[in-house]
């Protein structure tokens, strides 16, 4: 199977809420795949080195989350509106129930909305992300020096946000940050950012919680009913290893892998690990 192209891959579905913007690759069953957050980020960028191996196996349907600067733009919090923008990708395609991977941000989307519909997914991979702090103080470093890059977009708050998310600081290039920057400072994406990560957007999800009756969604992991393959990088510095503890103890059907020498970015940092992993466990009987 040949190496995967951006211009290749890229597709677009009108929805009535605007353009869901995805890449597709491979063949087989269908398999989406949901990315993190943060400076920067795309679908493209968290996955598409992680191609060539899901999609000996898979139809790999890779969706760029709304407000993140790919996708049609929005004027709410990127996490409030990825779970709807899940929700009318997979109707819109006509897909029915799917395996599903997701990166941070896009597995903690995942869980949610296997909470609240059982016939969404078939299994789910995540990415670091899922869960709450345990032993450690939250937010995590990496979650504090994106806070702090948002609220001050810089070139270094940048580099020290990138340097966060690894184990090995090689990783952090010149080609990277320059992407990195080139889409995070971008006037719509950098807005996005902040109502989803700055200082104010923090404080008033806060008090939110703190006024709400309704339990967290880590609270109600246990009504999850797929299976789930919790992987995780032991050197997490973003969502530390210890946060696994909990969806590991209340998902009725959870494994827990955890890589080491790794950092958030599991599907990069240690794809062959990774990959060798994850495929086990979506094609297994």
């Amino acid at each position: 199977m040949s190496l995967p192209s951006y211009d290749d891959t890229r597709r677009e579905l009108a929805t009535d809420a605007g353009t869901l913007v995805y890449h597709e690759y491979g063949d087989g069953p269908p398999l989406l795949l949901l990315h993190g957050s943060g400076p920067g980020v795309t679908g493209w960028r968290n996955f598409h080195q992680n191609l060539p191996a899901l999609g000996a196996h898979f139809r790999c349907l890779v969706l760029e989350l709304p407000g993140f600067g790919v996708s049609h733009d929005i004027d709410e919090s990127p996490f409030v509106a990825a779970g709807p923008a899940v929700t009318r990708f997979v109707e819109g395609l006509g897909l029915g129930p799917v395996p599903v991977i997701g990166n941070s941000m896009g597995g903690v989307v995942a869980a949610q909305l296997a909470i609240a519909r059982s016939d969404l997914f078939t299994r789910i991979v995540t990415v670091g992300g899922v869960g709450t702090n345990v032993f450690g103080a939250g937010p995590g470093e990496g979650i504090v020096r994106l806070t702090d890059f948002v609220e001050n977009p810089t070139r270094e708050g940048l580099v020290q946000w990138l340097r966060s998310m690894v184990f090995d600081q090689g990783m952090v290039t010149e080609e990277l940050i320059q992407q990195r920057w080139d889409l995070a400072t971008e006037p719509e994406t950098l807005a996005s950012a902040r109502r989803m990560y700055g200082r104010e957007a923090n404080a008033a999800r806060a008090r939110s919680a703190a006024a709400s009756d309704r339990p967290p969604y880590w609270a109600m992991l246990h009504k999850i009913t797929a299976p789930v393959l919790l992987t995780w990088g032991r050197d997490d510095r973003v969502s530390p290893v210890d946060m696994a503890m909990l969806p590991m103890r209340s998902i009725p059907n959870a494994e827990l892998h955890v890589l080491p020498r790794c950092g958030h970015w599991a599907m990069i940092e240690q794809q062959a690990a990774w990959e060798a992993a994850v495929l086990a466990f979506l094609t297994r009987a």
